[in-house]
């Protein structure tokens, strides 16, 4: 067999496993979510997925990727431009991370912005740490954080977090639906954190987290244009 014969059978097999791939996906956007953390955040996002019955074929989620800012974004371009090259791309891709005391915060962001084709990556950051968002829940916090010696700004976050949610630790499954009531608070608070923070032209603290619950709560009611 020759070599233009394999090829077309190849290309013939790939076409084939796009579209199987369609056909198990609702008319809404195809979207990737890569984290920074294995457990923390995909558990979070399955929650929101969950709840509000997103197809899993819509909606990849994805923490296997290393911890490292940049890691996060490297995996999330690798899949952007598997998808696309497959014929299959994603609609959206959202990488999130935390700044805490990553070395390497900024040139996550800077890479973001680099990307091409522009805006087809989006940061979804927040500052501390992710629980600062879940934080948020239980009240307006606009009170800057530093690091400590022995006291990271990620773990004060996580102690105050405690004090309404005792049992929470890393990884805790079912935090989106345990705090489900407070989400529209939580998000006005988010809101508020974002305009402070940029009122006094710094990011600490403040989070994205709720653009992108924001982005899934209407993901099911809107049909890709």
């Amino acid at each position: 067999m020759g070599t233009d014969d394999l090829f077309h059978k190849r290309r013939a097999r790939s076409a084939k496993q796009v579209s199987r791939r369609r056909a198990r996906r609702d008319p809404y956007d195809k979207v990737l979510i890569v984290c920074e953390g294995e457990k923390t955040e995909p558990h979070y996002f399955n929650g929101v997925k969950d709840y509000y019955g997103l197809n899993g074929a819509n909606v990849e989620i994805t923490g296997e990727c290393g911890s490292d800012p940049l890691s996060v974004v490297s995996h999330a371009k690798q899949r952007y431009r598997e998808e696309r090259d497959a014929g299959d791309p994603f609609d959206k891709v959202f990488c999130v991370f935390d700044k805490d005391a990553h070395p390497n915060y900024q040139g996550a962001l800077n890479q973001i912005k680099q990307f091409t084709p522009k805006g087809a990556l989006q940061a979804v950051t927040s500052v501390p740490c992710f629980e600062y968002w879940l934080l948020l829940h239980f009240g307006p916090n606009t009170r800057p954080y530093a690091n400590l010696p022995g006291n990271s700004a990620g773990a004060q976050v996580l102690k105050q977090l405690q004090n309404y949610m005792p049992a929470y630790t890393k990884g805790t499954r079912g935090v989106f639906a345990e705090l489900i009531d407070q989400l529209p608070f939580a998000i006005a608070n988010a809101e508020r954190a974002l305009r402070q923070a940029e009122g006094n032209n710094t990011d600490n603290p403040s989070t994205h987290i709720h653009t992108l619950v924001q982005y899934l709560q209407t993901l099911k009611g809107g049909s890709k244009a």
